[in-house]
């Protein structure tokens, strides 16, 4: 049910050579700064996902958090955070996931997905796929069952959707 989302690109702001050069960083903070913008990722994310059932929706540090908390709220389901390692306060399962400059950890506590609970995985860019791979497999470690993974922004040249596998991707901006 892909929509036309077009309209919330001009609240995405280019920095070029960031953080390294040749990087063109895309800045959602103007669009989390407009309500209307605001709403509208939200709700899109919310739509592209028609008819699921879901139990709860993982977001992803950092910026996912914003997008999988009001996305949660919306759908009625409950959230759960993805952190990098050492940020969660009790029991965790870790994950291990390369980056294009090194590898990174992500972590979530043991009890927050019961096994065969209906997952919704959102975060604010779908890049290379690390994260998001990575983030699939703490899921599925857990016995959770991945529903969906919603992206506000997916870099096409990066070839993340490659990463997460046959699993159901929507991004409402392409770049």
């Amino acid at each position: 049910m892909a929509g036309d989302y077009g309209s919330l690109r001009s609240f995405v702001r280019e920095i070029k050579d960031y953080p390294t050069d040749g990087v063109t960083f895309r800045d959602i903070t103007p669009l989390l700064g407009d309500g209307a913008s605001f709403a509208a990722a939200v709700n899109g994310l919310v739509d592209e996902f028609p008819s699921l059932s879901i139990d709860r929706v993982v977001g992803v540090e950092s910026r996912g958090f914003i997008f999988a908390s009001a996305v949660a709220y919306r759908i009625g389901a409950g959230l759960v955070p993805v952190r990098k390692a050492g940020k969660l306060p009790w029991a965790v399962v870790r994950e291990e996931y390369e980056l294009e400059y090194g590898s990174d950890k992500l972590e979530i506590h043991r009890d927050a997905i019961h096994p065969g609970e209906r997952i919704l995985i959102i975060d604010d860019v779908l890049a290379t796929g690390g994260t998001a791979a990575a983030t699939a497999r703490l899921v599925e470690t857990l016995g959770g069952v991945i529903a969906g993974l919603g992206f506000v922004i997916e870099l096409d040249d990066l070839g993340g959707r490659a990463q997460v596998g046959e699993r159901s991707v929507r991004s409402l901006l392409h770049y």
